[in-house]
């Protein structure tokens, strides 16, 4: 028995140093150590895991466990980034925003044009989008790459296209500057450059020499695109710091919480799902994994009082993420 302990004790200390490693995506990049990133992914598991233990040692009335339940508490938030249960907001809703990876042709059109026309939503930013077939009365349309898509029933001031110096084919955002109730507001529609999995290429099965390969795979294709993202969260935050107006940042990040991406792309802002959101935040669904990959963040003069995965409808390999602002504290 003492033995088992001293192998869960080994193993439960490894997870806690993993744990900790994920943090350490908020201080260093990609490029410089990717493999900091790579455990974001597994962020979920790991978690799960260290609380097991955790039960296990606290049922054990072993006193290790309060070292373990110390340690667990920085990873409060990083768990709240996942699941949450905030407390019910006050404000009126004066702008709506739905986000939405429509991943063109994957379903009916007509289907997801009735489904936006049905939000009544200010701004409406679409990822894997040409927005050519949507006919939304009342609402501009703005889609220069055949990729993001904006539509919103407010005056335009002006927009542009964040497109990297040297890689056309990988453009992360569309910014649109949009005035609402006498008050422009920079919205920045987010489309990270995606690792390009299908499901074949991530399914295990029983032939160990195959897993392995497909494990080398995979790791080959997500090191170059963290490091590719680190440029283009650059491109995105520079849009984000020369803004002279409140910032709504939305979009399909292609990253999980607590990886390199999503702690320097909601640096000074706030991320909606953490001040209105309620249970889980996974809004990717393609896999059984339980991913979150689409996010809303704002600047900190907006005050969300509702964030909602729309898990009603399946016209996507993503769930629509809609949020609620209000301007009363402005």
């Amino acid at each position: 028995m003492k033995i088992f302990r001293l192998i869960l004790l080994i193993a439960h200390l490894g997870i806690l140093f993993l744990l900790l490693g994920s943090l350490l995506n908020a201080y260093v990049p990609p490029k410089v150590f990717p493999w900091f990133n790579l455990l974001s992914l597994g962020f979920p598991v790991l978690i799960i895991l260290y609380i097991v233990l955790t039960i296990f040692w606290v049922v054990s009335w072993k006193k290790r466990a309060f070292i373990f339940m110390f340690a667990g508490l920085a990873f409060m938030q990083p768990v709240k980034r996942w699941v949450n249960y905030s407390a019910e907001k006050k404000g009126n809703a004066d702008i709506k925003v739905v986000s939405f990876n429509t991943k063109t042709g994957m379903k009916d059109r007509a289907e997801v044009n009735a489904y936006l026309k049905a939000q009544e939503a200010d701004v409406i930013l679409l990822q894997e989008d040409a927005g050519k077939s949507y006919g939304l009365k009342g609402y501009e349309i703005v889609s220069p790459n055949g990729v993001l898509t904006v539509l919103t029933r407010h005056k335009i001031i002006s927009q542009k296209v964040l497109r990297p110096q040297d890689d056309d084919d990988k453009i992360p955002g569309m910014q649109i500057d949009i005035e609402i109730q006498g008050k422009i507001y920079r919205f920045i529609d987010v489309y990270l450059f995606p690792f390009k999995f299908e499901k074949q290429m991530v399914k295990l099965n029983g032939d160990t020499d195959a897993n392995e390969q497909k494990v080398k795979d995979i790791v080959k294709r997500l090191i170059p695109t963290f490091k590719t993202h680190q440029d283009q969260v650059s491109l995105i935050r520079e849009a984000v710091e020369n803004s002279p107006y409140p910032v709504i940042l939305a979009g399909d990040f292609n990253s999980v919480p607590n990886s390199y991406e999503y702690y320097h792309l909601s640096e000074d802002l706030q991320d909606a799902f953490l001040t209105a959101g309620k249970g889980s935040a996974t809004s990717f669904h393609d896999y059984k994994f339980p991913i979150r990959i689409d996010y809303v963040f704002s600047s900190k003069s907006l005050q969300a009082v509702s964030y909602r995965v729309d898990r009603s409808v399946s016209l996507s390999d993503h769930y629509p993420v809609i949020s609620e602002f209000s301007l009363n504290n402005k």
